[in-house]
C-alpha cells in the first residue's frame, strides 16, 4: 500500500506540475526572463519523478481501501500546498518560506487571503500561477486525477468521496472516471465563458483569465491590489457576481440540467434554500443601507457583489464592506458561517447541513407537542436517513470548534476578540478577507509567523472538511466492525 500511495501522489504532482507549463508560457511571452527558470526547473523535477515511478514501478496499484484514501488525499494536499510555494518562493516576491507555503495553501485551498501588500507589482507570471492554484483546488486536484488516470480504477471514488466537499457524494454515471471527466468538462467551459466575457467587458486577456480562475475557483487572489474594485467596471463586476453564484452551486446538477434532467435541478432543497439566503441577504443588506441614508441604486451593485463573494468564499472586493453599518456587517458576518452548496468549489459548513439541521429543529419542536407521532427528514423531496442528521451535527460541531481554537490563539497573539474570531471564521471556511485590519483592503503579511503556519493548517483544514487532515495527523483506524457499522452512512 504504501507504494500505492506513492504512486498516486507522484501522480498527482506530475498534474500540478504540468500546470506551470501556463505561467511558464506567460513568463516567456510577456519578457519575463528571471522567472523562466522559476517555473521549468520545478516542472522538470515533477516530470522526473512521476516518470521514474511510472517506468521502475511494478507492482501494480492496489484497491483503495476508505481509511487509506483519507491518508492520501491528505498527503495530496499537503505536497500540493508546498510544491506550489516552490515557485513563488524563488520568484524572490515573498519574504520568506513561511509566506510562500501561506500563499500557496491559501491559493490551492481555495482561501485567497494573501501576504502580499502590492500586488499590482508582481509580475504577470506570478500572479497567473497564485490564481491558478485557485482554479486546481476549487474542484480538486485529485477529481483531476481520477479524469485523467483511470488506472486509479474503484478507489477512485473513495478518493473523491476523501477530497469533496459537503455530505452528498455520489456517482452519477456508471464510472467515477466518466463522472470526474463529466465535472472537469463543465468547470473548463464555465472557465472559458468567463475569460471570454470579462475579455469583451474591457479587462486584458491575462486579468480575464486570472479573474476567472479565481471566481470559479471561488478563491479570490486578484491581480490588482484593490481587487475588482481596481478596474472600475461595471459590467466585470456582475460577470463575477454570476459567477461566484455559479461556482457556488453543486456541479453535479449542472450535469443533470445539461442531460436533461432539469426537475431534479428545481427539486433540490439546498439550491433552494441558498438562493433564498442570497436574495434575502442582499435585500436585508441593500434596506439597512438605504435607511441609513444611502442610495439604494447605487449601493445595490457593491451588495450583491459583496453577498455573493462572501457566501461563495470567493473573497473579491469592490467596496469595503468594514465601512458600512454595523448591522450591515453583521449580515456579512453570518454569511462566514454559512457557504455555499455541497459538491460546489465554495468553502463554509455548506447549505445542506443547515438544512438538514433545521429541517430536524422544527420537527424536533412537532415532536414535543406531538410526542407520539412519528416525523420524516425530507431533503430533495426524498425521506432522509437519521445518521445524516448525526452527521451534519458532528461536523458543525467540530467546525466551530476549530473556530474557537483558532480565534482562542489569535487572542494570545495579541488581537481582539471580534478580529480573531472573525479572522478563525474566515480561514476555517476558506473566505479571505475578515474584518478589522484584515478586511478587505488588509493583508496578512504582518502577523507573526506562528500565526502564519496555524493558518495554513486551518485553511487546510476547512477545504478538506476537517475529517480528512486529522485522520492523517491523528492517524485514526477504525476497526471492521465501526466500518461496517458506518457503511450505510457511505
Amino acid at each position: 500500500m504504501t507504494y500505492t500511495v506513492l504512486r498516486i501522489l507522484t501522480w498527482a504532482l506530475g498534474i500540478v506540475g504540468s500546470s506551470l507549463i501556463l505561467p511558464l508560457v506567460v513568463a516567456v511571452w510577456q519578457g519575463e526572463k528571471d522567472m523562466i527558470p522559476v517555473f521549468a526547473i520545478p516542472m522538470f523535477v515533477a516530470w522526473i519523478v512521476t516518470v521514474i515511478f511510472f517506468i521502475k514501478g511494478k507492482e501494480k496499484p492496489k484497491i483503495i481501501g476508505i481509511q487509506d484514501a483519507f491518508v492520501v488525499v491528505g498527503a495530496i494536499w499537503i505536497a500540493m500546498c508546498l510544491y506550489g510555494a516552490v515557485p513563488l518562493y524563488f520568484s524572490g516576491c515573498f519574504k520568506s518560506v513561511t509566506d510562500a507555503v501561506f500563499e500557496s495553501v491559501s491559493g490551492f485551498t481555495t482561501t485567497g487571503a494573501t501576504v502580499l501588500s502590492n500586488i499590482d507589482a508582481l509580475p504577470k507570471s506570478v500572479n497567473v500561477w497564485r490564481c491558478q492554484s485557485h482554479w486546481l483546488g476549487g474542484l480538486g486536484v485529485v477529481a483531476l486525477a481520477v479524469a485523467v488516470l483511470p488506472l486509479l480504477g474503484a478507489g477512485g471514488f473513495r478518493l473523491i468521496k476523501a477530497e469533496t466537499t459537503g455530505p452528498e457524494k455520489a456517482k452519477f454515471t456508471g464510472s467515477i472516471t466518466t463522472t470526474a471527466k463529466i465535472l472537469w468538462f463543465v468547470y473548463l467551459g464555465f472557465t472559458a465563458l468567463q475569460t471570454l466575457l470579462l475579455w469583451y467587458s474591457g479587462l486584458n486577456p491575462i486579468d480575464a483569465l486570472c479573474h476567472a480562475f479565481s471566481t470559479l475557483g471561488t478563491g479570490g487572489f486578484s491581480t490588482r491590489t484593490a481587487s475588482v474594485g481596481a478596474f472600475e467596471n461595471p459590467m466585470a463586476e456582475w460577470i463575477c457576481v454570476v459567477f461566484m453564484l455559479l461556482a457556488s452551486v453543486s456541479f453535479v446538477l449542472y450535469c443533470k440540467m445539461f442531460t436533461g434532467r432539469i426537475s431534479e435541478v428545481w427539486k433540490n432543497s439546498e439550491l433552494r434554500l441558498f438562493l433564498v439566503i442570497v436574495f434575502g441577504a442582499i435585500l436585508l443588506i441593500a434596506g439597512i443601507e438605504r435607511f441609513h441614508g444611502l442610495s439604494f441604486a447605487g449601493s445595490i451593485r457593491d451588495v450583491c457583489f459583496q453577498v455573493s463573494a462572501v457566501i461563495s468564499s470567493t473573497g473579491f472586493s469592490t467596496n469595503d464592506y468594514t465601512k458600512w453599518v454595523p448591522a450591515s456587517q453583521m449580515v456579512i458576518f453570518f454569511l462566514f458561517f454559512i457557504g455555499g452548496c455541497s459538491g460546489s468549489t465554495a468553502g463554509g459548513v455548506k447549505v445542506i447541513r443547515w438544512a438538514i439541521l433545521g429541517k430536524q429543529f422544527f420537527n424536533e419542536m412537532r415532536h414535543l407537542i406531538h410526542p407520539y407521532e412519528v416525523f420524516t427528514l425530507r431533503v430533495n423531496g426524498k425521506s432522509v436517513r437519521e445518521i445524516y442528521v448525526s452527521m451534519a451535527a458532528s461536523f458543525v460541531f467540530v467546525y466551530l470548534l476549530l473556530v474557537m481554537v483558532s480565534a482562542f490563539i489569535s487572542s494570545i497573539m495579541g488581537y481582539d476578540i471580534f478580529t480573531s474570531i472573525s479572522v478563525a471564521a474566515s480561514m476555517v471556511g476558506n473566505i479571505g478577507p475578515s474584518f478589522g485590519e484584515f478586511g478587505p483592503s488588509g493583508h496578512y503579511g504582518n502577523i507573526p509567523d506562528f500565526l502564519k503556519w496555524w493558518y495554513s493548517f486551518v485553511m487546510l483544514a476547512g477545504r478538506l472538511e476537517i475529517y480528512t487532515l486529522l485522520i492523517l495527523i491523528g492517524g485514526v483506524r477504525f476497526n471492521r466492525g465501526n466500518t461496517s457499522m458506518r457503511k450505510g452512512a457511505e
